[in-house]
């Protein structure tokens, strides 16, 4: 049903921000030009919703200060020119407001604007609301349109920024001309920078509809155009035949974000990661794919390791931060380990060792886990399934224990530092075996744990044979 402009107007006038702004014209100096309230805080309006960001359009760039002063904290400029936006964080208010000095008339603006659900401006002076596009008809219809032609070849990013908005707003499509154009000019994804593509990609995969923008990603084929290494993926299904499709069951995967979010429960980054993780975690499948004749099985020997390898090097192309990178690439090294030891009865010490190697990253792990479980199984619960939920939460249930109590380093770096060994990459795989030794309940006290690393550390510097 669409929201009349009247109710929309009344809906804006109601908001705080526009009532500090009210309040602050009308006892000091007037404002200099027209201030405009534009952007996603109005269709948010129009669905009903209460903004958390707000985006303003000023005609003199004077007005600026007056907002500075309104919430109480200074501006700072993000991007470049031409087009600059000039944010305001007033974290004493929990707002973040984003400014744009307009280079001609409103309507000028909202036509470059990326979609026509945010192609709509409010003057609150005037009470004067500008639509010149039909945003607020297509939010009533919940499609993405573009407000132009040429708009994804201005800004090629604002074809991934689609689909984080099909993601993240309930009950959108795309429309039919918008997809198409993604379709045809999705190589222009490669001149945007990584930076401004991981940002988007990250709302996307934190959105409660991220199967609907990874699924449209795949048909339009720019999720190929980010992600190359997924063909070959794709390209190993159609030729093997598989029951269970090693790509399709990744795409799949995806539809069980909120369900198993809920089952958690987990946080944003470890949605996030469990997201990456489940998209990365079998790229190493067509590189590792053998047939064993004799037993008519496939197998995919150390799959995982080599798709750590391929993700590696996808997030230094993106510019992944080092812990998130090393977060995700823990969770895909590790992505079988549950399925390993799940069935077949009681597996105490397998989880705990399993806990005490992955620490932090085990909700990311579990999380990941039953995205590939449901996405092999289409969500259907069987008794296989119900062994690794089980499973999982015997885990979840260990990290829980290991978090109010957690297992001391029986020994550390600087201790074999402080016996003359020298630092190196030894040290490191020596330190490694004494932690799964400590983990296993093998080795109990610090003076044995110093023997026994002692002894490999001379081992591994003995000349070889």
């Amino acid at each position: 049903m669409r929201l009349s402009p009247a109710a929309l107007k009344k809906r804006i006038e109601e908001l705080e921000v526009m009532g500090r702004i009210a309040t602050r014209t009308a006892a000091g100096p007037g404002r200099a030009g027209r201030l405009f309230l534009v952007g996603g805080a109005l269709r948010e309006l129009a669905l009903g919703q209460v903004p958390k960001d707000y985006d303003f359009a000023l005609e003199r760039p004077e007005d600026l200060a007056l907002l500075e002063e309104v919430f109480g904290a200074p501006s700072f400029v993000l991007g470049k020119k031409p087009i600059q936006t000039h944010r305001i964080v007033a974290g004493h208010l929990g707002l973040s407001l984003d400014v744009t000095i307009l280079e001609g008339d409103i309507e000028a603006d909202l036509a470059r604007r990326d979609f026509t659900v945010n192609a709509m401006a409010f003057d609150p002076e005037e009470g004067a609301l500008f639509d010149p596009l039909g945003g607020l008809d297509d939010v009533a219809r919940r499609v993405l349109r573009s407000p132009r032609e040429g708009t994804l070849r201005e800004d090629p990013l604002r074809m991934v920024k689609a689909l984080r908005h099909l993601a993240a707003l309930r009950g959108f499509r795309l429309d039919p001309g918008l997809k198409a154009a993604i379709g045809a000019q999705k190589g222009l994804i490669a001149g945007v920078a990584a930076e401004r593509i991981k940002y988007e990609l990250d709302l996307m995969l934190a959105a409660p509809g991220v199967h609907k923008g990874i699924e449209a990603m795949e048909e339009t084929g720019l999720l190929f155009e980010l992600f190359p290494e997924l063909l070959s993926l794709q390209e190993m299904d159609r030729e093997k035949g598989f029951r269970i499709e090693a790509f399709g069951h990744t795409v799949a995967g995806f539809r069980y974000v909120n369900r198993v979010r809920r089952w958690g429960p987990f946080d944003d980054a470890e949605t996030r990661q469990a997201a990456y993780g489940l998209l990365f975690h079998d790229l190493g499948k067509p590189a590792t794919y053998s047939y064993d004749q004799e037993k008519g099985r496939v197998h995919f020997f150390h799959h995982e390791r080599h798709s750590r390898d391929m993700a590696g090097r996808i997030m230094e192309r993106l510019r992944f931060g080092a812990a998130e990178m090393k977060a995700v690439l823990g969770i895909i090294e590790s992505h079988m380990r549950i399925f390993l030891i799940s069935g077949g009865g009681a597996a105490e010490k397998a989880v705990r060792r399993l806990v005490y190697k992955m620490e932090g990253l085990t909700p990311s792990l579990v999380f990941l886990t039953l995205l590939d479980l449901y996405g092999n199984s289409k969500g259907k619960e069987d008794r296989s399934t119900l062994e690794v939920k089980s499973r999982c939460r015997e885990v979840l249930d260990a990290y829980e224990e290991w978090k109010r109590e957690p297992l001391p380093r029986i020994v550390t770096g600087f201790d074999l530092l402080a016996l003359g060994f020298e630092e190196g990459p030894g040290l490191g795989r020596v330190l490694r075996e004494v932690r799964e030794r400590q983990i296993a309940g093998e080795i109990t006290e610090k003076e044995e744990a110093l023997r026994f690393a002692a002894s490999r550390l001379l081992g591994l510097a003995s000349p070889p044979p």
